[in-house]
């Protein structure tokens, strides 16, 4: 239906919207069908074409006919988005494009069995052969699917390449111009599927050879093998790549820009290989090319011979040479077919000698026909690689290319120029008469009455022509099987005695005296009055064109190679099979082949493509008005839009019609209820449109004249104004209101918060002050407590002070004592001590005096003097540690009393410094305790290590709960995306049936795969699934309770994201499909059953039936799926889940309750559903 645009209506105070198609008259640059142009001339066609051409719409429409003009450019118009948007679309219902007469003509082949043709015609530059490319293109892509079928679409597609190699050339009008006329047949089966295809050739352009016109080319696979071939192919071809070394080869044209002949090369022998070509085979073409090439470079010299005649002999027989070995012919055989000819009559045989000229003559009529005939034979091969190879019934729909009509402003219009134009005068025919037939029986079918039209009849042109006695061929060939001199001077004279009389022939020399003076007709040319124009044709070559005759020696030649594609193109060479009949002439075979082409057509329905190229420059932008109105002309544009102009120049079905001018009526505005022609009726009487303007068919409404329906669409035009100011209306004040609305609801927000943040502010002044008047009245009690205390610890201190100060005047009273009494019992050691160390030194002094001469006395002395001192020293230790005691008793109470005078100091830090230690020890025991007996890292692990001290319970706790809170996370990490939208959903069927529906706990352990019926693979729901636009989140097989009997039938159930589809099981047809928009609940039981009710809102189209009761073991996934659709949406509300044994269903007009009781079903364990009365459903449910 193309874009779309949305317009909207108030009705009964309430917003809706509608949707409005576009179609051929939407948005429309000029017309875009010739037949509602108002006024119809000549002028205002072409301005018309030229007005769409500058705004890049390069098609436009005559009825069903469509009209391409060559941009010259790239137009982002036949993207993959574009053929879709065609694709099954009314002919009519969008702009004009040449995919939409593609579609409508591959539709009507496939749906109503009809064999189509598609005739593209046009001069050349037109843009033909791109139009044939794009119709089979759009074919190929709206066509099945699969293996075999891409390949034979494929190489149908291929074919193109490998023909305009061979038959395209370059010319001055076109860069790719087709030098011969091509009708492919694409065969299709009864799906409209490609079987194969089958091409027929005509004409040509053979004298392209020998001879190109200057600015022009030869054919494009001369110049792509030079440029693209591999130097060992060349060489072995022996072809060199300088285009300059073949006579064959203009030198002028020889490269072209934006063609790259090489990357050509590479893609015509891709192709070939793709249609089916074998290697042998491509390369025996390459060689037949290489061949025609050499043979334009031999050349001829007189020879005197001794009768007086001259002969003609080859100069340089290297090139002869090479060609004879490439085609594997003796040099001395084809070196003699050169130089005579031998005719033959009954049983005698003469031989005569040729002289330079008809030498000339042999060598361009070989390279002629071997060219001509090796087209021909690849035409043939490649229709045995695509023809069909079933032989069951096929549609056909055949895609004609060829040549458009011809006149050369010059007078350069040759025999050539006769043929094609003859061939064009045969389609205009054929197109009158089956667009005339075509639109009689339209009329007919809509029950309209026809009235005859009046055209020109171009009959007499044809006969003029194509007569068996009188006509132009039939003189040509009566003249060129005369015997005795036929020159074109005699075929003209010939042409003046029989035509003269003939209203639309022309000639200086005819006895019509009218003619006589007419300077503009020269002496050698006639003039035929064609139903494009007039056309001067010189007759210079018509006699040897039409002959198109190859000596047989040099057929006999031919055959005589060792080269097997040699003997396949020329086995009229066979001296077993030699035939002295004349062959047709070139004219003969064409009017024959034309002929078949017409009959062919006429099986068929035709869709036309006319092509016209803006200017000669082959530059955008550029349309030049003198040219296009000549090819306008001898298309037959003008008489085709007279011709559909002549009864009703407008017509469409009811339908569309009324949907597109409903809005110029009030009783059809917004809704029609009735018949559509009805509505069509009421419309146009409405409007006061006279009856005469219109005529009522069965399905359609025909129009008489443009005016009448450019007056529908203006008054359309400015009714949708009228429809865009109420919308704007209506906009701007939903739009204030709403901005009101907003202001409203944001002044509320603003004074919540300001009363909220001045509540604060005073509730936080007022908290600050109990705050401080508290911390005074704790200050005052604390520092009247620490009064007490310290008074307490004065008095406490003062008894331990006056005890200590006793117990230390005790202390040094004994002291003192003993001190009095050490020191007079040590007096005495002391001086004795003293007494005896003075003697032993004084005794020590002479002793070492003496000992400086008796040493040995001296340590004698010593020894015993130290034995003697050490006993003394004994003695005297073990008295001093006697008389010690005081002394160490004295340090003693020394100690005590510092001890007890900074004991206070010592206790508090010391018990601070115990208990930080101790709490330090006991944690790092907790821990690493706690690091040896750590539980599993599973979340569902509940295990947890005992606590050693009561003081630890709230952190102990509190690492639970933090090591839980890790493990989950750590276990979470480990998810994959698709796991963790399983667990979301499986939490939340906990949140809506944990504890509520008796059948939850049996699927906790059940994973939710979604599809159970594997729509996507299995191959019995692939229709199903291509009818389903959005991804299918389940497809399970569910049971439909039928009301009547409480019984249940199996449906597959489809759930995407904005609807549920129920479907028969066995075909896959589609039962009911309900947007989820429309689905108001569900309400399940308590029990464990799987029945669920799927409730439709009230009024909604899809509640036109009433609800769903349905039934399924998988009634939890099901339901859950449905709420996280409709809490994931953000355009809908969310779907309420009711869970209770007995709610209500609505069946249509009525309401039925559907209760749920606990009981013994009568078919074993199983839920039994069962009809009690008109509005009771009773469901058992096993007891648990």
């Amino acid at each position: 239906m193309g874009w779309r645009r949305w317009a909207f209506f108030w009705d009964k105070g309430v917003l809706s919207k509608m949707e409005v198609k576009t179609s051929l008259l939407d948005n429309m640059i000029g017309v875009g069908d010739m037949v509602l142009i108002e006024p119809l001339s000549e002028d205002t066609f072409i301005e018309n074409l030229k007005k769409r051409f500058d705004h890049s719409e390069i098609y436009t429409y005559i009825g069903s006919v469509v009209i391409s003009m060559n941009p010259y450019k790239s137009l982002p118009i036949y993207t993959a988005e574009k053929v879709e948007e065609y694709r099954n679309r009314n002919f009519y219902e969008l702009s004009p494009h040449i995919y939409a007469l593609a579609d409508e003509a591959y539709r009507s082949l496939r749906d109503q069995d009809k064999d189509q043709c598609i005739l593209i015609t046009g001069e050349s530059g037109a843009g033909k052969t791109e139009a044939s490319k794009f119709v089979m293109s759009y074919v190929a892509a709206v066509c099945g699917k699969g293996q075999e079928v891409n390949k034979v679409k494929e190489q149908l597609l291929q074919s193109n390449p490998v023909l305009e190699a061979f038959g395209n050339a370059k010319t001055v009008r076109n860069d790719n111009s087709s030098r011969f006329g091509k009708y492919m047949d694409i065969e299709f089966d009864f799906k409209g599927d490609p079987l194969g295809g089958v091409i027929s050739n005509y004409l040509l352009e053979k004298s392209r050879v020998v001879k190109q016109p200057r600015g022009e080319r030869n054919f494009h696979i001369f110049y792509q093998l030079l440029s693209g071939a591999s130097d060992d192919t060349l060489k072995k071809l022996k072809l060199d790549r300088d285009f300059s070394k073949y006579n064959y080869l203009s030198l002028d044209s020889a490269t072209v820009n934006g063609l790259d002949d090489a990357a050509s090369f590479r893609t015509v022998r891709n192709a070939m290989q793709i249609v089916g070509f074998m290697e042998d085979e491509v390369q025996s073409i390459l060689e037949l090319v290489a061949a025609v090439l050499k043979l334009g470079n031999i050349e001829f010299k007189p020879e005197s011979r001794c009768n007086g005649f001259d002969e003609s002999r080859i100069k340089d027989k290297n090139d002869l040479k090479e060609m004879c070995e490439l085609l594997g012919i003796e040099q001395s055989v084809l070196e003699r077919a050169f130089s005579f000819r031998t005719v033959e009559a009954k049983m005698e045989k003469v031989s005569t000698s040729l002289n330079v000229a008809q030498a000339y003559y042999a060598r361009d009529a070989l390279a002629k026909n071997l060219y001509s005939r090796l087209f021909s034979w690849l035409v043939t091969r490649i229709n045995e690689s695509i023809k069909a190879q079933t032989k069951t019934h096929k549609k056909v729909m055949g895609v004609l290319d060829i040549y458009g009509f011809e006149i050369f402003e010059n007078g350069d219009n040759s025999f050539e120029q006769f043929i094609i134009n003859y061939c064009n005068e045969k389609l205009q025919q054929i197109f009158i008469e089956l667009t005339l037939r075509e639109e009689q029986e339209e009329y007919i079918r809509e029950g309209i009455e026809w009235t005859n039209i009046e055209y020109f009849n171009n009959a007499i042109i044809c006969d003029l022509i194509e007569n068996n006695k009188n006509g132009i061929l039939a003189m040509l060939d009566e003249e060129c099987l005369r015997p005795g001199t036929v020159t074109d001077e005699t075929f003209l004279d010939k042409l003046n005695t029989v035509c003269a009389e003939h209203q639309h022939f022309e000639s200086r020399q005819s006895k019509n005296s009218k003619f006589l003076t007419d300077h503009s007709l020269p002496h050698n040319c006639f003039r035929i009055q064609h139903y494009a124009g007039k056309v001067l044709y010189r007759v210079e070559g018509f006699v040897d064109k039409n002959n198109d005759l190859l000596y047989r020696d040099l057929s006999q030649a031919m055959y005589k190679a060792n080269h097997s594609l040699i003997k396949i193109l020329f086995p009229e060479g066979n001296p077993a099979k030699v035939n002295l009949k004349r062959p047709p002439t070139a004219g003969f075979q064409f009017r024959a082949s034309v002929g078949t082409l017409m009959k062919n057509l006429l099986t068929k329905n035709p869709n036309y493509i006319r092509c016209i190229k803006p200017n000669d420059e082959k530059a955008a932008h550029i349309f030049t008005d003198s040219l296009v109105c000549h090819q306008a002309r001898y298309l037959g544009l003008m008489e085709n839009v007279r011709v559909r102009r002549a009864g009703y120049a407008f017509r469409q079905p009811y339908e569309p019609c009324l949907e597109r001018y409903k809005m110029l009526c009030k009783q059809t505005w917004p809704h029609w209820k009735g018949p559509a022609r009805k509505g069509v009726e009421v419309l146009l009487k409405n409007l006061q449109v006279p009856a005469e303007e219109f005529a009522y068919g069965r399905s359609k409404i025909f129009i008489r004249n443009p005016r009448t329906l450019f007056f529908l669409e203006e008054k359309r035009r400015q009714c949708l104004g009228d429809l865009a100011t109420l919308i704007q209306k209506i906009y701007r004040g939903w739009k204030c209101r709403t901005h009101f609305l907003l202001l409203k609801k944001s002044q509320v927000v603003v004074a919540a918060w300001y009363r909220r943040f001045a509540q604060q502010k005073k509730y936080q002044n007022i908290r600050s002050s109990a705050l401080v008047v508290q911390s005074f009245i704790r200050g005052w009690k604390a520092r009247k407590l620490l009064r007490e205390l310290k008074h307490k610890k004065r008095c406490e201190e003062a008894v331990t002070t006056i005890s200590a100060y006793w117990h230390g005047t005790q202390a040094r009273w004994e002291l003192r004592r003993l001190k009095e009494e050490a020191r007079n019992k040590h007096a005495v050691s002391v001086i004795w001590a003293a007494w005896l160390g003075t003697k032993a030194r004084r005794e020590l002094r002479r002793l070492k005096h003496e000992a400086r001469s008796k040493q040995a006395v001296s340590v004698i002395w010593a020894c015993w003097q130290g034995t003697k001192a050490r006993r003394e020293l004994k003695r005297l230790k073990e008295e001093a540690r006697r008389k010690h005691a005081v002394a160490v008793i004295w340090a003693y109470w020394l100690g005590l009393k510092v001890r007890r005078e900074y004991r206070k100091f010592f206790r508090a830090n010391a018990g601070k410094k115990i208990y930080d230690f101790t709490i330090q020890r006991i944690m790092q025991k907790y821990f690493m305790g706690l690091k040896k007996t750590m539980p599993s890292m599973s979340p569902v692990d509940k295990s947890w290590p005992a606590r050693p001290y009561c003081f630890l319970d709230g952190m102990h706790q509190e690492l639970r709960r933090i090591f839980h809170l890790w493990r989950c996370k750590k276990y979470r990490s480990q998810f994959t995306e698709e796991k963790k939208a399983t667990y979301e959903e499986k939490l939340a069927a906990s949140e809506l049936f944990k504890d509520k529906k008796a059948l939850y706990p049996s699927s906790v352990g059940q994973p939710f795969k979604g599809d159970y019926v594997e729509i996507t693979k299995n191959p019995k729901y692939q229709k199903l699934n291509s009818l389903v636009e959005d991804k299918v989140l389940l497809a399970d097989v569910v049971s439909k309770i039928n009301r009547a009997n409480g019984k249940g039938a199996p449906r597959i159930f489809l759930l995407t994201k904005k609807s549920f589809v129920l479907a028969d099981q066995k075909t896959g047809q589609v039962k009911a499909s309900v947007p989820l928009l429309d689905l108001s609940s569900v309400s399940v039981s308590t029990q464990s059953d799987g029945f669920f009710a799927l409730k439709l809102k009230e009024g909604s189209t899809s509640a036109a039936k009433g609800d769903f009761l349905l039934s399924s073991d998988r009634l939890i996934e099901i339901i859950t799926k449905l709420h996280r659709i409709g809490a994931a949406s953000a355009d809908r509300n969310q779907i309420n889940i009711d869970i209770s044994d007995e709610f209500l269903v609505q069946f249509k007009q009525d309401k039925v309750c559907v209760k749920f009781i606990q009981g013994t079903p009568k078919n074993g364990n199983g839920v039994a559903c069962k009809r009690k009365n008109n509005r009771l459903l009773e469901v058992s449910v096993p007891s648990p």
